[in-house]
C-alpha cells in the first residue's frame, strides 16, 4: 500500500502558506506506518509544538495501473472519503528553509488518518463534491472537489507517469484553506456530503 499526498492543489491554500500555486501536481509520499489504524486513538506526537490538521478529499485506488490516461482515470478508483493529513509544522518550516526534505515533517508514524469510504454511487457529481472540517464544532476548514487546481482524473494520469499505481493505494488530493493548529483535547469531525465519516480526538 502506497499513501500518495498531493500539496497545494487548492489556490487559497497555496497562498495561505505563502507558496507559489503550482504548475504542475506537487506530490509526495507516507509511509504504510503513517495510516493511523482504526479504532487507535491519535496521541500528539512529542517532538512538534505546532501540529496542523490538513483535511483532504482522498481516493481509493481499485485497480493496477501506469501511465493511465486522464480519460480512463475514473476507472482507477472506487471509493471516498475524508483524511487528514497531519504536519508537524515547525519542522517542516526549519526543513524547507534548510533546503532539506520534509519527511520528518509529514511522513511520522500515525499522521495520516482516514475517515468511512463512500463508494463513488453515493455522489451525483465527483466534480461537485463538498467537505467540511470542525474543530470543537467550529467550523474551520469546507472545500470543495469543483475548486481543486487538478481534478481527480488529472492527478491518477500524473501520478501514474512516475509510480505504478496498485490496488489500496490512496492518494490525499490536497487540502482548502483553513489549516490550523490542533492540540490536545480537541474534537476533529469531517463531513463529506453532509455525512459524518469522520471523528478524531486529540490526545
Amino acid at each position: 500500500m502506497k499513501i500518495f499526498c498531493i500539496g497545494r492543489n487548492y489556490v487559497a491554500h497555496a497562498k495561505e502558506l505563502g507558496n507559489e500555486v503550482p504548475e504542475e501536481p506537487v506530490i509526495f509520499l507516507k509511509p504504510k506506518t503513517a495510516l493511523l489504524k482504526p479504532h487507535l486513538p491519535f496521541y500528539y506526537p512529542e517532538f512538534t509544538n505546532e501540529l496542523h490538521y490538513e483535511c483532504e478529499l482522498v481516493l481509493r485506488i481499485c485497480k493496477n495501473g501506469r501511465y493511465i490516461n486522464k480519460r480512463y482515470a475514473h476507472q482507477y478508483f472506487d471509493a471516498i472519503t475524508l483524511g487528514i493529513d497531519f504536519t508537524a509544522r515547525d519542522i517542516q518550516n526549519d526543513l524547507k528553509r534548510k533546503g532539506l526534505p520534509w519527511e520528518k515533517a509529514k511522513a511520522w508514524d500515525n499522521s495520516a488518518v482516514l475517515g468511512k469510504w463512500k463508494s463513488l454511487d453515493e455522489f451525483s457529481d465527483l466534480k461537485n463534491i463538498k467537505f467540511g472540517f470542525y474543530k470543537n464544532n467550529d467550523l474551520v476548514q469546507q472545500g470543495n472537489s469543483n475548486l481543486m487546481i487538478y481534478s481527480f482524473n488529472a492527478l491518477i494520469a500524473n501520478i501514474s507517469k512516475y509510480f505504478s499505481l496498485n490496488i489500496g493505494d490512496v492518494i490525499f488530493t490536497g487540502t482548502p484553506s483553513g489549516v490550523g493548529e490542533a492540540l490536545p483535547g480537541d474534537e476533529l469531525e469531517g463531513i463529506l456530503e453532509d455525512e459524518i465519516v469522520l471523528n478524531l480526538a486529540v490526545e
